[in-house]
């Protein structure tokens, strides 16, 4: 036996609108509601970006040779800077994801070369272990004249299977010493972290 109900709205037992159909537009709930589906799987539904935070070093270091930027990283907070949901954690120029997922890593250093004819930029590194690092992304400049700026980006998507294993940091690397410029106001080293999806 088949049994059609027709109804426009659904309403709780406060009169609340529960369910509502208009001009084949389907509304579920109201502004402040909470939605809970219950069970395992869901299709049909793309939850979008949960999560997007931004780090960066607030001022300039000097370095020699090849080293990872430990020191000086704040997360933005000016210029009506946004974020979306948990915040990565940050200790000595580690970063621990706050959730397991797809993440797109933006990575960027601006430095200052001291001398001439030498590369200068940054490398991105990975651990899967919370131990051994590999170097996942790189963007190295070539300057031949002194006091030339240089801007090195860079992008990596990471696969974190495990918040306690799966890290990341950003290095310093060079044939020379230089600069690395930092700015508590505005961003010239730092990393933009955003969560994609589930892994």
């Amino acid at each position: 036996m088949t049994a059609i109900l027709k109804v426009d709205t659904i309403q709780d037992t406060a009169g609340n609108n529960i369910i509502n159909e208009s001009s084949d537009t389907i509304t579920i709930g109201a502004s402040g509601d909470t939605i809970a589906l219950a069970g395992t799987t869901v299709t049909g539904i793309t939850q979008g970006v949960t999560m997007a935070d931004s780090w960066r070093v607030s001022a300039n270091a000097t370095f020699n040779g090849s080293a990872d930027i430990t020191s000086n990283w704040e997360r933005t907070d000016t210029d009506s800077y946004g974020t979306i949901g948990s915040a990565m954690a940050q200790s000595s120029g580690i970063f621990t994801f706050p959730a397991t997922g797809i993440y797109l890593v933006l990575s960027q250093l601006m430095a200052l070369p001291d001398g001439v004819r030498q590369y200068v930029g940054h490398r991105f590194n990975v651990t899967a272990n919370n131990s051994s690092y590999s170097i996942a992304s790189e963007s190295m400049q070539h300057t031949t004249a002194t006091n030339n700026y240089i801007c090195s980006n860079s992008s990596f998507i990471v696969d974190v299977t495990n918040t306690s294993n799966v890290k990341v940091k950003l290095s310093y690397g060079s044939s020379g010493s230089a600069s690395v410029l930092g700015n508590t106001a505005e961003t010239y080293t730092g990393m933009t972290f955003i969560r994609l999806g589930d892994t």
